[in-house]
């Protein structure tokens, strides 16, 4: 298998210097250094080396922008974040994982027991928390970004994925790993219990141009998806609404992750000039540059979640940037 990878991205060095498109999907730190636990044979494709060079330099974006003025480590204690790269403190502008929990918790979603998986953080039922990634892209985007994520997430103070399961929002039952029922015009789900999601870019060392970071916009999934902007406006703005939703973490940006599964927000792809709804100005992404999620979780939360370096995922279709 490492044989028959090394030959594919082999192959991918010759081919990208002649441009066209391919899927990728970013992680935390180097994206070949990714856990198999978490990513099946066909993701494993498009998971690349960030280190390869060839003859025009880089064939990735970096794993490190060491000239990066962006404040990746906010100085909290070494066992509330993992770096891209091995050593503390986290070296400036490298890709990060950080939580304001210690990250020291086994992983739930490995059923059988085998360690397999990261090393998560725990936010617990009631507890207000945050987790957030760092992520270069590793090729240029050429069409919509997916944001996915996918976190253990169990009834307060329990430990069993199979028999515990739960799901951000839910309310509580009042027996052993239940869910209260609700009747007919009664949600199902708490609101204020469910996590937002804030996503921003901030330019890397193959930026086109330097840009003030600003957030993206999520279609709504399913709608329309139709592209609204403010009337009678210039420059052209985004207008928020039932198909698109700036990803500023506020209360229009709550998600429902289950437990071990995979939450994905599909990102409009960011264009040059136009602004968003907050009316920021976009620019048009290119290999390097960080992408920053967090995730908030809320101190109305029901469930207990568990996070860890490897539970966002950035993915795309896209060609190579830096060379």
């Amino acid at each position: 298998m490492k044989w028959l990878i090394g030959f594919l991205l082999a192959l991918f060095m010759v081919s990208a210097a002649f441009a066209g498109e391919t899927p990728y999907i970013a992680i935390v730190g180097n994206d070949s250094d990714f856990n198999p636990f978490y990513f099946s044979p066909k993701h494993r494709q498009f998971l690349y080396d960030q280190t390869l060079e060839n003859e025009f330099g880089l064939v990735f974006g970096p794993i490190c922008d060491p000239f990066s003025t962006v404040p990746v480590d906010d100085g909290n204690p070494p066992q509330t974040r993992v770096c891209g790269v091995n050593g503390l403190p986290c070296p400036t502008g490298c890709e990060m994982f950080k939580s304001n929990k210690p990250i020291n918790q086994d992983e739930v979603c490995d059923v059988i027991g085998n360690q397999n998986g990261e090393p998560n953080a725990k936010i617990a039922a009631g507890s207000a928390g945050t987790f957030e990634w760092w992520i270069r892209l590793p090729l240029t985007p050429e069409g919509e970004i997916n944001i996915c994520i996918q976190c253990g997430v169990l009834k307060p103070e329990e430990d069993s994925v199979l028999d515990c399961a739960a799901e951000t929002g839910e309310i509580i039952g009042s027996g052993h790993c239940t869910r209260q029922r609700t009747g007919p015009g009664q949600s199902p789900i708490k609101i204020a219990a469910l996590p937002k999601l804030e996503v921003k870019a901030y330019p890397g060392p193959f930026a086109n141009e330097e840009f003030a970071p600003f957030h993206l916009t999520a279609y709504k999934n399913p709608s329309g998806y139709d592209y609204t902007l403010v009337p009678n406006q210039t420059p052209k703005k985004i207008q928020d609404g039932l198909t698109l939703q700036v990803l500023d973490g506020t209360n229009g940006t709550r998600v429902l992750l289950k437990s071990c599964m995979d939450k994905c927000v599909i990102a409009k792809i960011p264009v040059t000039n136009l602004r968003n709804s907050l009316n920021e100005k976009e620019a048009d992404l290119t290999a390097g540059d960080l992408i920053q999620v967090r995730l908030t979780i809320p101190s109305a939360g029901t469930v207990d979640v568990y996070c860890h370096s490897q539970s966002a995922k950035i993915m795309g279709i896209g060609e190579p940037g830096p060379i």
